[in-house]
């Protein structure tokens, strides 16, 4: 019984895999907040005309929406970031900047420099655009 003890702690031991970090594979913009701005805009000019314009306003405000953010070069920060387990996740990031490659730790939806925590998170300056 004793060395089923021992060979199970060993066992345990050496089934936990060392932490790895997330890693950046690349960035992509999104346009989904002037998207949602010129659709609820579109909406409220297309009320107007009833019901069908107001949906029909919608849509195009959406479309108008996302390409007036393109235009004018406001676009979201998106990362494609592969996680330790090996599945590409996106996430938004709005107040650091990262280059391919680099190592990020994921906290709660947003990515953050490697290394940071909740209790040092003073001594990483944001670094937006």
């Amino acid at each position: 019984m004793k060395k089923f003890g021992i060979l199970a702690l060993a066992i345990g031991i050496f089934s936990v895999g060392i932490a790895s970090a997330d890693e950046i594979v690349r960035e992509v913009t999104r346009e989904t907040s002037g998207q949602a701005t010129g659709g609820m805009t579109g909406m409220m000019v297309g009320g107007v005309g009833g019901p069908i314009g107001a949906l029909v306003g919608a849509g195009i405000g959406a479309l108008f929406g996302g390409s007036g953010q393109k235009a004018i070069s406001a676009s979201e920060r998106v990362y494609l970031v592969r996680t330790d387990s090996g599945e590409l996740k996106e996430y938004r990031s709005p107040n650091y900047i990262f280059a391919e490659g680099d190592k990020v730790v994921i906290h709660g939806n947003r990515p953050r420099p490697y290394g940071w925590t909740p209790e040092n998170a003073e001594a990483y300056a944001y670094n937006a655009r």
